[in-house]
């Protein structure tokens, strides 16, 4: 099965689609679990796929297994012969790999249907990258559709050495969240400052103060991130005029509910504060993009029981540290029991959204054996 999956994934990789653009993977993809017998369910929240396979068994419990499918808007340079043929747009977050370790799962388990009790449900998701398409899925009664006792999740990681396997209980990868501060005076001449509003001061004053959130609004035993990563004004084509208008926009990383909080209401206080005390206005967008992914405590006991049968109890970590990278997987452990669990990509040199970066086809193999492990553990008479 290993080189045709491995055809599949390079395919993938060549050709690839980014979020809610995907039409030809989503197509692949239904076409094989076609093939292979399994009953299909297309356009599931717009671009999403799911396969639904009963064992030749009686079985009442189900599970779920999802991939992602999306492409990074990313130009690529590895100079491999499958490389992106698409302008702009690049696999380098291992998603091609996702989709394929889920599929040979799908075509083994479709020919070995007296080896599990039950239902499976291969969920392959559009729009990750987006933070966007689980919530889209789930608008779309994916739950109701489809309902099943627990859901998991696989991803590859550079910085796990090869065909190991690492997760965590509670919180482990963070929320993200985005902002935009806009500030407004009077501008004026750079010369005659005292006749203006200096809206780069306060820009100033606001950027410093940012930080303060994080030292001094946030309990010394928790974390969080909070990070600049635009800012727009004046021009210098016109460098003695003092701008009216300033733009700042960052994004916040936490994994409590109560930290999450806190920091929006911060940022808020903070820029309206001092607009105020500047003599200026403020104007505040907050967005939250997704909730920190919190791993359930029996479902990751399953999940590494079942990775340990793969690959033994020395190359599985339990304990991962956490990592302030969001996934949108996280929308479904909000309402669903489940876990999240990384694979080793074993590639440190390259990491993850670099042109780079390419999914190691070796752990192919491991990948499906995790999935197969999980569900024939999971789905026992």
């Amino acid at each position: 099965m290993q080189p045709e999956l491995v055809l599949i994934r390079q395919d993938i990789h060549a050709n690839p689609e980014v979020g809610m653009k995907e039409e030809r993977t989503p197509a692949l993809v239904a076409a094989k679990l076609k093939l292979w017998g399994i009953t299909v369910t297309e356009n599931v929240g717009v671009f999403g796929v799911v396969g639904t396979l009963k064992s030749n068994r009686p079985g009442t419990h189900s599970i779920a297994l999802r991939a992602d499918m999306d492409a990074l808007q990313l130009t690529e340079s590895t100079k491999l012969s499958y490389a992106s043929r698409t302008p702009g747009a690049m696999h380098a977050c291992g998603h091609d790999g996702h989709t394929a370790m889920l599929l040979g799962a799908a075509k083994y388990l479709a020919e070995n249907r007296d080896t599990f009790y039950g239902t499976i449900y291969f969920i392959f998701q559009p729009a990750e990258e987006s933070l966007s398409g689980a919530m889209v899925m789930i608008e779309d009664q994916l739950f109701e559709r489809f309902p099943f006792d627990a859901i998991y999740g696989l991803h590859n990681d550079p910085n796990i050495p090869f065909g190991e396997f690492a997760t965590r209980s509670g919180p482990f990868l963070a929320a993200a969240d985005k902002w935009i501060v806009t500030f407004r005076g009077t501008g004026g001449h750079g010369a005659l400052p005292h006749l203006a509003t200096d809206i780069n001061i306060v820009q100033a004053e606001y950027i410093l103060s940012l930080q303060t959130i994080i030292s001094r609004n946030t309990a010394p035993i928790d974390s969080g991130i909070i990070s600049v990563g635009a800012l727009e004004s004046g021009s210098f084509t016109s460098i003695n005029i003092l701008p009216k208008e300033v733009h700042i926009g960052g994004i916040t990383r936490t994994f409590l509910k109560e930290t999450r909080n806190m920091i929006e209401r911060r940022i808020k206080e903070l820029a309206h504060g001092l607009a105020a005390s500047f003599g200026c206005e403020a104007q505040v967008q907050y967005h939250r993009l997704v909730c920190a992914l919190d791993n359930h405590a029996e479902q990751t006991v399953r999940a590494v029981k079942a990775a340990e049968r793969v690959v033994g109890t020395t190359k599985v970590n339990p304990n991962m540290t956490r990592t302030t990278g969001s996934e949108d997987f996280s929308a479904f452990l909000e309402r669903k029991p489940g876990a999240f669990m990384y694979i080793g990509n074993g590639t440190p040199t390259y990491q993850f959204h670099s042109p780079t970066y390419d999914f190691n086809d070796a752990i192919i193999p491991f990948g499906v054996a995790y999935w197969i492990s999980l569900v024939q553990q999971e789905l026992k008479e």
